[in-house]
């Protein structure tokens, strides 16, 4: 798979935890060097990347920990509904071990 090139020169991102029990939360939000780091370590533990930059503002408003407003479950929802049927997963089901 080719990563774009434009990814590695992103300046803010956002890393999400979903525990398919609670609403997901915000697990590390960074500018510059850290939102580059945070985009490597998902590429390098093969976590899905969705851009969007509206997104990202709204949850870079968040602080770490937080869970997500209702007002974006929908979109989050299908962004992780993408993000299972990549993985070959349905809801419930654990990542196999990459």
């Amino acid at each position: 798979m080719t990563i774009p090139q434009h990814l590695f020169e992103a300046t803010e991102a956002i890393a999400l935890k979903y525990d398919g029990t609670s609403a997901p939360r915000v697990a590390a939000h960074g500018e510059d060097d850290l939102a580059q780091a945070i985009i490597r370590l998902a590429l390098a533990n093969e976590v899905p990347v969705y851009e969007n930059a509206e997104l990202v503002s709204w949850l870079g408003q968040l602080d770490v920990g937080s869970e997500i407003p209702e007002q974006l479950y929908r979109i989050i929802a299908e962004i992780l509904a993408f993000v299972y049927e990549l993985e070959g997963r349905t809801p419930g089901e654990t990542r196999a071990p990459g």
